[in-house]
């Protein structure tokens, strides 16, 4: 007999259908799996088979085949052992047919319990999208698929308890739809602890305002990590669109098994600066995303950047620029976005005293170029703001009056951020940062006093056309701060100070 249920794969972040087609015929038993399975699609014969067993059925004692079409692309881990199970059963003539429409995901364990899976939200993501509005899945995964608005999905603990559901001898409530009630915020440092330091504090209220990446540059002790770990307090609430866009990600990695469903807090992540690049960009033999796209929607601290490995580095430069990156393997090749705020901190130089007013710098000239050297002039010009930061005084230790919280810091950046959604509504971006050569020109055109100053500054600083346009991109998020819809003169003065980083220049 023939039977087959309805599943669903995943390449790289982006779903696409697959049938599980089984047929059943007399002769010696055998069991084979085609259409592409890798290795754990194939151990899947002995996990179905125990679970089946221990479900209360018979296993079939004949030669049974279990097609994963389409049989063109490779079929990868476990997602397949239910809708198999349940394919066998069907064509054996033990449970009805699986009614169309109705998508079915989930591993089994020998004992027949279904255990979660990973992906199941971008999967579930696209199929809605191709029309299926009814799935299957693991309890444990029932919860980020329930925010799909319209989808009906029931929650499996078990084979036996989803072949009762299917016979009509039990019901299985269907997982309650959940709706986003907005954002969250992890816990982090507050502004008001960050004593003195002005200036930074202020270059990185305008990097969270327009999304832009900054660079601290400062000797030990003067705040540059405190600062960077304080950022997260100023971030905007997550929409519901980058709440869904970051856990697609995430689900892919398993990191969703478990949780409440949707990722309601802008991502911060800080790799080790021993990270790899694979770690970081992405990799692997199935091309899973690196930490620049687990950083999407959120912020990738890199501490210690001269630390890193030079072409780990140098492979930021792409994802930077695009807002995404492709990964390229020989078992898979994935796309995945990747827009995220980088916060990088360095000392001025190998000793890290270059600068300071307190202690001798104890490094060569030599010593100092190629600390330099390891962080190229193109990353650095993919970086719009880099603050120099010197070490705080006693008088600014020891000041006991309030410095300004992170709500009233956090309650100007969403005023720009809001200034910024409306500007690009028909425009396909959200934030000043994404603004290519036609929004810029069209967005930031500076005139009489305003070009005149930019040109002495191109010339004098000698920046580059990219370099350019990032300055011209921040002064218009200094604008958006003072909710002024022109430009002025003093916003592109600001934006220019910005790439003026004595440190780096010396270096």
């Amino acid at each position: 007999m023939f039977a087959k249920v309805e599943s669903y794969g995943l390449e790289g972040i982006i779903g696409y259908p697959v049938t599980v087609e089984t047929d059943i015929v007399s002769g010696l038993p055998g069991y084979d799996t085609v259409g592409l399975p890798d290795a754990a699609v194939k151990e899947s014969r002995e996990r179905v088979h125990a679970a089946i067993r221990h479900s209360g059925f018979a296993f079939p004692t004949a030669h049974i085949t279990v097609n994963l079409a389409p049989a063109d692309l490779k079929k990868e881990g476990s997602v397949y052992d239910l809708p198999i199970a349940l394919s066998i059963l069907t064509a054996s003539g033990a449970l009805k047919p699986v009614p169309q429409g109705i998508v079915v995901l989930g591993e089994l364990a020998l004992d027949g319990a279904v255990r979660p899976i990973s992906g199941v939200l971008p999967m579930l993501i696209d199929a809605y999208r191709k029309g299926y509005t009814c799935f299957f899945v693991p309890r444990e995964n029932a919860a980020e698929a329930a925010y799909i608005e319209g989808a009906t999905v029931f929650g499996v603990d078990c084979l036996a308890s989803l072949i009762a559901h299917l016979r009509g001898e039990i019901a299985i409530e269907p997982t309650k739809p959940h709706t986003y009630t907005g954002g969250t915020h992890r816990q982090a440092t507050d502004f008001s602890e960050i004593k003195g330091q002005g200036a930074a504090k202020r270059a990185a209220e305008i990097a969270v305002a327009g999304n832009h990446n900054i660079l601290l540059c400062g000797t030990p002790g003067s705040g540059k990590t405190m600062l960077a770990r304080a950022i997260p307090s100023i971030l905007p609430d997550m929409t519901f669109e980058e709440a869904l866009e970051t856990t697609k990600i995430h689900s892919i990695t398993g990191a969703m098994k478990g949780t409440e469903g949707l990722i309601t807090e802008r991502p911060f992540r800080a790799p080790h600066h021993g990270a790899s690049a694979a770690s970081l960009i992405g990799g692997g033999v199935h091309a899973l995303p690196g930490e620049i796209s687990l950083a999407h929607n959120g912020v990738l601290f890199l501490d210690e950047l001269p630390e890193f490995q030079r072409d780990v580095l140098e492979a930021l430069r792409q994802p930077l620029e695009d807002g995404m990156v492709t990964i390229s393997r020989a078992a898979a090749t994935a796309t995945y976005p990747a827009r995220f705020l980088l916060v990088a901190a360095m000392n001025p130089c190998p000793c890290g005293n270059r600068g300071s007013r307190t202690k001798p710098c104890t490094c060569s000239a030599a010593k100092i170029r190629r600390y330099a050297g390891r962080i190229s002039g193109p990353l650095l010009d993919r970086i719009d703001l880099h603050i120099e930061m010197t070490e705080v005084g006693y008088r600014e230790i020891s000041d006991r009056r309030a410095a300004e919280p992170s709500a009233a810091i956090r309650a100007r950046v969403c005023a720009a951020r809001e200034r910024q959604l409306a500007r690009f509504s028909s425009d396909g971006i959200r934030t000043n940062a994404e603004m290519n050569g036609p929004l810029i020109r069209r967005y930031c055109n500076p005139t009489g006093e305003s070009e005149l100053l930019l040109k002495s500054a191109f010339q004098k600083l000698q920046l580059s056309a990219r370099a350019y346009q990032r300055v011209l991109k921040v002064a218009r998020t200094i604008a958006d701060l003072e909710n002024c819809d022109e430009i002025l003169p003093r916003h592109y003065a600001e934006a220019i100070q910005y790439r003026n980083l004595s440190m780096l220049q010396a270096l």
